[in-house]
């Protein structure tokens, strides 16, 4: 490279990293060379206005082509807070709701904000949230800039999701204020077998697991755990890649074909839990900023019980807060596991940790140390704004400061409900997977369980019916279960329908049934009865991990004519439990002031 050759590459867009690549060398090396020479960008203002009148709007964009740097330089405080890049499934605007709320308190308490954002279509990105915006791509060579061009006392990495999390440790070592958690803290819990130190020497029981960089060590692990087993790749967002597999020939299938494994891309395997209930946990504390560790506050925002067994992705699965279903020692494991994990972290801000229960026995899934995507949903439901108080903490306010010490148990539920794209890919199977695929979210608040999960299900377009038929077909694994939900059904007034073998069994229970068709059988069968409107209701389990021809067609079949269609047993009892509701005492309307 030459200084001529460097100019032209820089002024066409391309970054140090693929810069570095073409010329073998790294993109620290070419990073050094070009400050040397002083080839840095200079930041232009986004003209609003069309260059019909002055544009105040301090919107900036970068380029190296030479003119007049147009950001307007001060002497405050600085603090930088990281986006989420483009919106898209397994990083949405829940965590830009964060890094909205950090902009308003740390303005609040006299900090200027810089939001660093690519994506024109969010509200951090709207004119009046932060007081300066940079519409840059989340990469470390362009953050570098905008932190040492600005002179910032500190940059947030803990609100915009995994993106700026996985830059935290890059952007720390060149020198830049990482507030809130501290990086390493960061790597303990994003580092399998760190993580798996911390939990050892805490006492805290995890799923038996293993790592492996290729097939023969992905089958070794699986031999050793036992199938099923839950296969992920490191480091990923909204489980993207990540299936629970049940033999040797779906695990070489998945090494060979759904991930690129190596020595430094190792491929997670833990031990699936069958049947355990999974548990989300936000908590919000400021012990990392005492150099005693038994110092500080831990206050838990809120415990969601996840209606759909473990195995669904979290962002996908329906939630109630607070628990339903666990006894007051699992509550209070969960509790004492989530204090000792963030002392040990030594956190400052939010921490997310997911659990799975079994029996009487809590496991840890993961844990986060950053906001999650329930700290918007949480903040609503408790009536705190927990985004907004951890940015204060990790500017070095205390929770004591703040006035919020106390964990709030509601006296109400608020159920969590997905909303899922789809009726925009008919044919697409709809069965929920450890891979998030929602598209949003939406909330029932109500004094009873019932009503509040019927209020989330019209919230999410899928209303509850209070009569007519269901249809039932379940797998084989699901049998013992199916005679006494569909007798639930048959009490709350609903005509049962279901194909040979559910039916033989239901109708061994002593229950009424209707039978029809498969798909495969000839007609008419239960897809004629949903085009026809027949059927109020459908409860299909899917049969295994190759779902059957005639089930996707079940299943898309229902999306396409508006039918309520639940895929999982727990999800099928919620749903006869909010139609009961329904029916015995109906459903009031109260906003969310009045329940705070």
């Amino acid at each position: 490279m030459n200084v001529e050759l460097l100019t032209k590459a820089k002024s066409l867009g391309f970054s140090d990293r693929q810069i570095a690549h073409l010329t073998g060398t790294t993109e620290d090396a070419v990073r050094a060379e070009r400050k040397q020479l002083g080839l840095v960008p200079s930041y232009r203002l986004v003209d609003t206005c069309a260059a019909e009148f002055e544009a105040y709007t301090p919107y900036y964009y970068s380029t190296y082509d030479r003119g007049d740097d147009e950001v307007k330089g001060n002497t405050a405080k600085k603090v930088m807070i990281l986006g989420g890049g483009p919106n898209r499934i397994g990083q949405g605007i829940e965590f830009d709701y964060c890094c909205v709320h950090a902009a308003f308190a740390l303005k609040e308490d006299g900090f200027e904000t810089l939001m660093v954002n690519s994506n024109p279509e969010t509200v951090s990105t709207d004119y009046d949230t932060s007081d300066k915006l940079f519409f840059e791509p989340l990469t470390l060579e362009d953050v570098l800039h905008i932190y040492e061009r600005e002179k910032c006392w500190g940059a947030i990495a803990q609100f915009g999701g995994q993106t700026p999390l996985n830059l935290a440790l890059s952007l720390q070592k060149n020198g830049v204020n990482i507030i809130g958690t501290s990086p390493q803290s960061i790597e303990v819990a994003e580092d399998r077998k760190l993580f798996a130190a911390m939990l050892t020497k805490l006492g805290i029981p995890q799923p038996p697991n293993g790592l492996a960089t290729n097939a023969e060590e992905a089958l070794q692990a699986s031999h050793r755990l036992g199938y099923p087993v839950l296969v992920r790749p490191s480091f990923v967002l909204g489980g993207r890649a990540m299936q629970i597999v049940y033999s040797d020939a779906e695990l070489t299938h998945y090494m060979k074909f759904a991930v690129e494994a190596g020595p430094d891309r190792p491929v997670l395997v833990d031990k699936f839990l069958e049947d355990a209930t999974e548990v989300d946990v936000d908590c919000i504390t400021d012990v990392g900023q005492f150099a005693d560790p038994s110092q500080g506050t831990i206050v838990i925002g809120g415990m969601l019980e996840h209606i759909e067994f473990a195995g669904v992705h979290s962002g996908d699965a329906a939630m109630v807060m607070p628990p339903h279903t666990l006894s007051a020692s699992v509550i209070d494991t969960i509790r004492r596991y989530t204090h000792a994990m963030a002392r040990e972290l030594q956190v400052i801000g939010l921490m997310n940790v997911q659990y799975a229960v079994k029996g009487d026995t809590v496991y840890v899934l993961e844990v986060n140390p950053r906001a999650s995507r329930t700290v918007p949903f949480v903040s609503k439901a408790i009536g705190r704004p927990l985004a907004k108080l951890a940015a204060k903490v990790m500017a070095g306010k205390t929770l004591k400061e703040l006035g919020f010490t106390e964990e709030i148990w509601t006296k109400y539920w608020a159920v969590k409900e997905s909303v899922f794209p789809f009726n925009k890919f008919l044919g697409q199977d709809i069965v929920l997977s450890p891979e998030m695929r929602s598209t949003g979210e939406v909330m029932g608040l109500d004094a009873d369980l019932g009503v509040a999960y019927a209020k989330a299900q019209m919230a999410a377009n899928s209303p509850l019916p209070l009569k007519g038929k269901v249809f039932l077909s379940v797998a084989d694994v699901h049998k013992k279960d199916v005679a006494a939900l569909a007798r639930t059904f048959a009490d709350l007034g609903f005509e049962l329908v279901a194909t040979n073998g559910t039916a033989t069994v239901l109708e061994q229970a002593g229950l009424k049934v209707q039978r029809t068709l498969k798909v495969l059988e000839g007609r008419p069968n239960v897809v004629d009865l949903l085009k026809n409107k027949e059927i109020q209701l459908v409860i299909n389990t899917p049969s295994g991990a190759a779902p059957r021809e005639d089930e996707v067609k079940i299943r898309s079949t229902a999306v396409m004519t508006g039918t309520p269609i639940m895929t999982t047993i727990s999800g099928a009892r919620a749903a006869a439990m909010g139609i009961a509701a329904l029916q015995t005492q109906g459903y009031a309307v109260k906003t969310v002031q009045e329940y705070h």
